[in-house]
């Protein structure tokens, strides 16, 4: 499968290269995302790319957009992202590329967790507490939650790490009307998908939003939604508490990162052997197929 690591358009203005998406003017109300191949794993970006990766995240974004479209709005137009860059140029956004509104983003990244793993694992070990929210004492690692955790995390400049804030520092940020609002919207599409997941056989751990502001102040759902990137999907019928569940997402990295002691988490990564890479991108396909139902597209 071909891979793209980042893409080369010269048809439209560059806006600037996330970790993963590459993002491009079109006209002053609208812009290009190219999700391109790259991964990344502790807020660094790999050296190597996941082939067919950016094409899963896309696809499976565009199917969660659409099925929970009816809790909030999202960034999509509708226009296709062939039509809107040079002939010799469609091949690099054929299937994994949006055309979406040009919203202002909130910087804070809208964090819900349903089970107890991950940074929060070892912030409960730790403190009692998830972010600042205490829970009972005993629980395992990977328990489900009472209820669902809204934990708001900072965005941080690329190569950095995200901050976990509180609650009240978010309102601080973005102000208590706009920070209630997209918590309960969060809560919302997390219950909603993950009510649906749990149909296919799947668990969602935790999973983040992000989110923007149109022109007249209305909110939007945007960037990426409930992919292997920005989720942790467990299936079912091998979970169990006390340990880290086998995962359909880039834990499979993680856990390798995790075991070469000369690396600090700071760029630039260690190279990832040709057998991570390929289970990593068997899990994405995995995941899409048996939470979407589908195979990806060509």
């Amino acid at each position: 499968m071909s891979s793209l690591y980042q893409s080369t358009l010269t048809s439209l203005p560059l806006l600037g290269r996330g970790k993963v998406r590459d993002n491009y003017a079109v006209g002053d109300d609208k812009i290009l995302i190219v999700t391109t191949d790259r991964l990344s794993a502790f807020d660094v970006v790999m050296n190597e790319p996941i082939p067919g990766k950016g094409k899963v995240l896309n696809q499976m974004s565009d199917f969660w957009f659409d099925k929970l479209g009816a809790i909030v709005p999202n960034h999509l137009t509708g226009i296709a992202p062939e039509s809107v860059v040079a002939p010799a140029e469609v091949e690099q956004v054929r299937g994994r590329a949006v055309v979406a509104k040009r919203l202002t983003p909130i910087l804070v990244e809208a964090v819900v967790r349903g089970y107890l793993i991950g940074s929060g694992w070892k912030d409960y070990q730790q403190t009692g507490s998830v972010c600042g929210i205490a829970l009972p004492a005993g629980l395992r690692q990977a328990d489900k939650l009472a209820a669902p955790l809204f934990t708001p995390a900072a965005k941080a400049d690329l190569g950095e790490h995200d901050e976990n804030i509180s609650f009240d520092d978010m309102c601080q940020r973005i102000g208590a009307d706009l920070a209630s609002r997209i918590r309960d919207v969060s809560i919302r599409l997390y219950q909603a998908a993950a009510d649906y997941a749990a149909t296919r056989g799947i668990i969602i751990a935790d999973t983040k939003f992000e989110f923007g502001l149109d022109q007249d102040g209305k909110l939007h759902l945007m960037d990426e939604v409930l992919t292997a990137d920005s989720s942790r999907f467990w299936p079912a019928d091998s979970y169990r508490p006390g340990i880290s569940p086998p995962s359909f997402d880039k834990q499979f990295v993680r856990d390798y990162l995790e075991t070469v002691s000369s690396w600090n988490k700071t760029a630039p990564a260690p190279a990832l052997p040709q057998e991570v890479i390929d289970k990593t991108g068997a899990k994405y396909r995995e995941a899409l197929e048996r939470l979407t139902g589908q195979k990806l597209k060509d």
